[in-house]
């Protein structure tokens, strides 16, 4: 827990890939047992602010700190940082070559140190949990894309971390496979699982989250609860954004 009683803090965080600025001055707080949701058009900065908490990408200024722990000098240990929070992406990203099982158990077994038979016996009880405990042998082309989508979050929880960031999840699924997904999600929101996600699923935020940011442009234009952000916009941007989203059914 940080000094501000906040589970993740950011400070001024600016990212720039050469010329260009993708994001300026974020400044965000999230309480443990928090779920906040980042909203926003595609290229508005929201994945690269998750891939920065994770320290895929490195901040070009300000600071980020996790759990207490300042993650964005030198000396910070990425690996041991990296067990402590969990993020799934819009493609599932699973190993091919492997079964679910293998898929499941690769990180607490090779970064955890844990052995085959624990290993195993977690990610069997985490399937379990999701209904998929009889596809554990089957390989990904096996299932479908929500069923990827699931065993790519239980993946990421494999490993017990604190904290999980969820970049855009349900956009590469069918529309019928969208809410076994974030059902699941909903069931971590319930559990008091601390996440971040970016989503384009404004009645999903509206249900789990605490607190709703709008990216624009990589700027947070406006944050607070999800009643005031989505059913009452202060800003014209946000508005403009969620008429948009209106447009498209998805509000």
């Amino acid at each position: 827990m940080n000094a501000n009683g906040h589970f993740v803090s950011l400070q001024g965080v600016t990212k720039r890939f050469g010329d260009l600025e993708v994001l300026h001055d974020i400044n965000l707080d999230v309480s443990e047992h928090n779920v906040v949701c980042l909203i926003g058009a595609s290229g508005s900065g929201k994945s690269t602010l998750l891939r920065c908490i994770n320290l895929l990408e490195q901040v070009d200024a300000g600071s980020i700190v996790v759990d207490g722990q300042p993650i964005t000098g030198t000396k910070v240990d990425v690996n041991q940082l990296r067990q402590k929070i969990g993020i799934v992406f819009q493609a599932y990203n699973l190993f091919p070559h492997m079964t679910v099982l293998q898929n499941v158990t690769l990180a607490p077994r090779k970064a955890l140190g844990i052995s085959r038979d624990k290993a195993e016996a977690h990610a069997r009880a985490l399937l379990r949990q999701i209904g998929l405990e009889e596809k554990s042998d089957e390989f990904p082309d096996r299932l479908s894309g929500g069923q990827q989508q699931r065993v790519a979050i239980v993946r990421a929880l494999a490993t017990g971390p604190k904290l999980m960031l969820l970049d855009e999840i349900t956009s590469a699924l069918d529309p019928q496979l969208i809410g076994e997904v974030l059902e699941l999600v909903r069931e971590l929101a319930q559990s008091g699982m601390t996440m971040i996600l970016a989503t384009h699923e404004m009645s999903f935020a509206r249900e789990v989250a605490h607190k709703v940011c709008f990216l624009d442009a990589g700027v947070i234009h406006e944050e607070g609860p999800p009643e005031q952000v989505l059913s009452a916009p202060q800003e014209e941007r946000t508005r403009e954004f969620l008429a948009r989203v209106l447009e498209g059914g998805r509000l």
